[in-house]
């Protein structure tokens, strides 16, 4: 099959669906609005689309953005199938002309539509949607399923020496203040930690502890310190209801994670003693969790949420 994949590839992930793709020995090709740059030929067009952007609701890199993919599309010629990771960020125009280069387009929600809109996007331009979300699942009708496992299984390692018992980067948002609450709980029951912020800059009332970076944490670095630590980190995001990147990875590695997406006990991997939900609004963590070793999933399971399971749902391959 021609597959291609247009997607905003900001921290990687997205690379590993066209991986899998080729390695079914499909042709596979990857528009990433990620490498998309525009820059303004003049500042009386800068301030021209910031008035644009007031006074009409139309954005110069926006519409070239648009203009972009459709040219990249052009260059490729017809597809068996289009997936559109984050649709929110083309019109509905743009999807219609797309459309027309693919005999099945699809679309893949990896964000609440609280936090990007897809009003634009509901009137049977898709011939599926997937959504990542219960919640958009029931009120739209998407289909749902979670993100993937990437990385390939580790195996289980007991007499490890970890530089920290707690790992997590995340962005400076609304979990910062449930994040200070983690760091002093897991302070008073001697438990050590890894915290990175990514900001521009550093958010006031940071716990001390907690390390603020303004520089994006590539992958090489995410991995090592996923490597460097025993216990794995998730806060979910306000008016999520679906599974971060982290849950998958610490399936992958086999390691134990401490999250506040109560949804997760819904999930036939959810074991009591490999996952700690706690309550952000009254964060309390029993030391007894880390003292237990991991309980490797039933590999039918594990199976469901790789890469691979991924790739055959979505490509009804």
């Amino acid at each position: 099959m021609k597959i291609c994949l247009i997607s905003f590839d900001y921290w990687g992930f997205d690379s590993y669906i066209l991986k899998e793709l080729q390695r079914k020995e499909h042709e596979v090709s990857h528009i990433n609005l990620n490498n998309f740059r525009y820059v303004y030929p003049s500042l009386p067009v800068r301030l021209g689309n910031a008035l644009s952007k007031i006074l009409f609701k139309k954005n110069i890199k926006r519409l070239k953005r648009q203009e972009y993919v459709l040219d990249e599309l052009n260059k490729l010629g017809t597809m068996d199938s289009i997936l559109v990771i984050r649709p929110d960020l083309l019109d509905s125009d743009t999807h219609e002309k797309i459309r027309l280069k693919t005999n099945q387009y699809i679309a893949y929600l990896y964000d609440s539509t609280k936090r990007f809109p897809v009003d634009h996007l509901l009137d049977g331009l898709f011939d599926k949607v997937f959504s990542f979300d219960e919640d958009d699942v029931k009120k739209y009708g998407f289909t749902h399923i979670t993100n993937y496992i990437y990385l390939p299984k580790k195996e289980i390692v007991t007499d490890k020496e970890y530089k920290q018992k707690v790992f997590i980067v995340v962005s400076g948002d609304e979990r910062l203040k449930s994040l200070n609450k983690i760091a002093n709980e897991l302070a008073r029951i001697n438990i050590s930690y890894k915290f990175i912020v990514r900001a521009s800059r550093k958010p006031k009332g940071l716990c001390s502890s907690i390390e603020h970076s303004k520089r994006n944490i590539e992958c090489d670095e995410l991995m090592q310190n996923l490597d460097e630590s025993e216990v794995y980190l998730d806060l979910i995001r306000y008016g999520h209801n679906g599974l971060s990147f982290r849950v998958f990875e610490s399936l992958a590695h086999q390691k134990k994670l401490i999250t506040t997406n109560a949804s997760i006990k819904n999930y036939d991997f959810y074991n009591p003693d490999n996952i700690l939900v706690i309550d952000e609004n009254n964060v309390s963590i029993n030391a007894d969790f880390f003292g237990t070793p991991y309980k490797p999933l039933d590999e039918a399971v594990y199976n469901k949420y790789t890469i691979e399971n991924w790739v055959h749902t979505v490509f009804n391959l």
